[in-house]
């Protein structure tokens, strides 16, 4: 029977391959050999197809006892097409690696057909770039838990394809404010200020595309939207031949669920647009705002994040890192209190040395 998932191997040694985000070609991990794209997807693509397939077929044969019924109806069993171990991944899983051979594995239903992304933003920064990144995050710092600053920990940092969906539209607004000027000026007695009162209006329309909404529940979407700007230049057509290496879901938030959130952001954007064409003026206070948004089409993409998840007494935090431009967030730090009363005595003990200092010099 076809395998459900898919490996890409080098056709040079049989080693795995995985998408280079600094020749933007897929390397061999062993041989360090380079193939396109186009390569690569024109020799996998029966594979592919039989993975796709084979995909429709249940498997329902494995033991994870450790498991829920309800957490078991959203779990897939792939056997891995290099050493056969099975893997259990759940119902969002695009790609991902083997744990024992460490070959990187796609499973191709998940981005096919009417899963299939329109658009990648291929990975521009590896695993080095975030590394180096994270450790400079670190370093301002010093009261971080040691747990996060080892550097097997920083390793642990991984690439993820995030899906989103990116929606189109056009807002035409109709806006008036009340607008003051004001200016002042002296004479021989006194200071005079003058106010101006003035009633403004006015209308336009902004253009919205590829306004992003991450599509995953397991990405909290306020540090989505602290990563962006992603730039939309880059945005390519899909291919599965992008993915090795890295890890992906499909998309597991839907279009309509998104598009309140995003059609306030495009609202609020374009009122913003739209006052800003009233200048020179002193005060500029909105009365009414008349909005009428047009959303047009959607597409379907993945952005590239290096993602790193860390537990401290019990407590998960996350740094992300834009795969494309460098930006990186995180969640409020934790300090380690022996830290933080080392740092307080020998600050308590070098302000103590420099008033007996001062007290001995004079």
């Amino acid at each position: 029977m076809a395998s459900q998932v898919t490996n890409y191997k080098c056709i040079a040694c049989g080693g795995p391959l995985h998408f280079d985000s600094e020749t933007q070609k897929l390397k061999c991990d062993y041989c360090g050999s380079l193939y396109t794209n186009e390569e690569i997807e024109e020799l996998y693509a029966a594979k592919t197809e039989a993975a796709i397939q084979a995909n429709q077929e249940l498997l329902d044969s494995f033991d994870v006892l450790h498991f829920t019924d309800e957490e078991m109806a959203h779990l897939h069993a792939y056997s891995c097409p290099s050493c056969g171990a099975e893997l259990i991944c759940d119902d969002t899983t695009a790609a991902t690696s083997c744990p024992y051979c460490g070959n990187n594995t796609v499973v191709p239903a998940q981005v096919s057909g009417a899963l299939k992304p329109d658009y990648i933003i291929p990975f521009k920064l590896d695993k080095e770039d975030a590394m180096q990144r994270l450790k400079k995050f670190y370093l301002g710092k010093p009261l971080l838990p040691t747990v996060f600053t080892t550097q097997n920990h920083i390793e642990e940092i991984k690439g993820i394809y995030v899906p989103f969906w990116l929606y189109d539209g056009t807002a035409k607004a109709n806006m008036s404010y009340r607008a003051t000027k004001s200016h002042s000026y002296t004479t021989a007695d006194e200071n005079i200020t003058v106010v101006e009162h003035y009633h403004v209006k006015r209308s336009g329309s902004v253009s919205f595309r590829h306004v992003p909404a991450d599509a995953s529940i397991k990405m909290p979407d306020e540090f989505m939207d602290a990563l962006e700007p992603f730039h939309s230049e880059d945005l390519v057509a899909f291919q599965m031949s992008y993915m090795p290496g890295y890890f992906a879901d499909r998309y597991d938030v839907s279009v309509e669920e998104n598009a309140s959130r995003v059609e306030t952001r495009m609202s609020n954007t374009a009122c913003q647009k739209i006052k800003e064409t009233a200048v020179g003026y002193t005060t500029l206070v909105p009365e009414v705002e008349q909005l009428h948004l047009k959303k047009e089409s959607v597409n379907y993409a993945f952005f590239p994040i290096w993602l790193l998840t860390t537990r401290w007494n019990g407590k998960s935090y996350m740094f992300a890192m834009n795969g494309q431009t460098g930006k990186m967030v995180s969640d409020d730090l934790p300090v380690d209190n022996v830290k933080f009363a080392i740092w307080f005595i020998g600050l308590a003990v070098l302000f103590a040395s420099i008033i007996f200092g001062l007290f001995y010099l004079f």
